[in-house]
């Protein structure tokens, strides 16, 4: 590597690991309930939310203020305390920072699973189709709270939760054409692609895919496939050279040979951070929410 790149590296570096991370505290959340389903006409089932409030809209004469619903990836959304994980803490600070809602939304535990990384695609417990139930669930709660502008809300979502940010944007489904709690923008990291592709996407709502070139698990190919216009919506796909899976966190890179699914079927995925990745991607989110709660 040369000294220039070194340079460049090493400042993208220190914006990934102090601006975003180290300057604002999430605020304390709040657990919240609220009642969702296994399908359009499946069982109900009872969902936790940790609902972090903004706290520049905590005065009783603040106007109302954008939410954003962070939708996690196949680990789960708990660490082993059964406390939300330090990426969605992370980002629910930098949300908060701008004077943003969020709210955080547990699939897994209510329906008895803590992870799905190991389970192969196709026998998973829990399906898309009960995450985009969640989603809209959870959409519409947050379009009910007081101090929420419901003309303003986005989705956020990581891997397994940026495919159900696709599955919960998608007007093909007919549960998500019949919904009157629509983002205003949807944002899917490494999402997997190729069933909302599959489908046709017709998004509800301008969508940001921030993809990693380098990513053997949810590859960027499909996900570059669905840009551009779509309907009276645009998809925009930001993708990232030597950028894998998991490119916006601080872990080194590992190769997890325990994860079944993935390019290679059988061979194990590569994840972990990427300075420069995890920087850029976090301004282009916060450019994309900015823009989009502007209008």
């Amino acid at each position: 590597m040369t000294i220039s790149r070194w340079v460049t590296a090493f400042f993208y570096y220190l914006l990934a690991v102090m601006v975003p991370a180290g300057s604002v505290a999430a605020a304390q959340p709040e657990r919240v309930q609220f009642a969702s389903t296994d399908g359009p006409a499946g069982a109900p089932v009872r969902l936790s939310g940790w609902w972090f409030k903004a706290s520049t809209a905590a005065a009783a004469d603040a106007p109302p203020a954008p939410a954003v619903l962070l939708l996690h990836g196949c680990g789960g959304m708990l660490n082993r305390k059964g406390e939300p994980t330090v990426r969605i803490r992370e980002y629910a600070a930098l949300l908060n920072q701008q004077g943003w809602h969020a709210l955080a939304v547990d699939s897994l535990t209510p329906r008895g699973e803590t992870e799905l990384c190991t389970q192969r695609i196709g026998t998973r417990k829990v399906t898309q189709v009960q995450r985009r139930q969640d989603t809209l669930a959870a959409l519409q709660w947050l379009a009910t709270q007081p101090g929420v502008d419901a003309g303003r809300l986005a989705l956020l979502g990581w891997s397994n939760g940026g495919s159900a940010v696709l599955a919960a944007s998608n007007l093909d489904h007919p549960e998500v054409a019949k919904s009157t709690a629509r983002p205003r923008i949807a944002v899917a990291f490494y999402p997997g692609c190729e069933a909302e592709a599959r489908r046709g996407y017709r998004p509800v709502a301008d969508t940001v895919l921030l993809v990693g070139l380098a990513d053997d698990w949810t590859p960027a190919a499909p996900c570059q496939a669905l840009a551009g216009p779509r309907g009276s919506h645009t998809v925009r796909v930001e993708a990232y050279e030597g950028a894998y899976h998991g490119f916006d966190g601080l872990a080194p890179l590992t190769h997890r040979k325990d994860v079944p699914n993935g390019v290679n079927p059988g061979q194990g995925v590569h994840v972990g951070g990427q300075p420069a990745a995890r920087a850029q991607s976090r301004q282009t989110l916060l450019r994309a929410l900015q823009d989009a709660f502007a209008r």
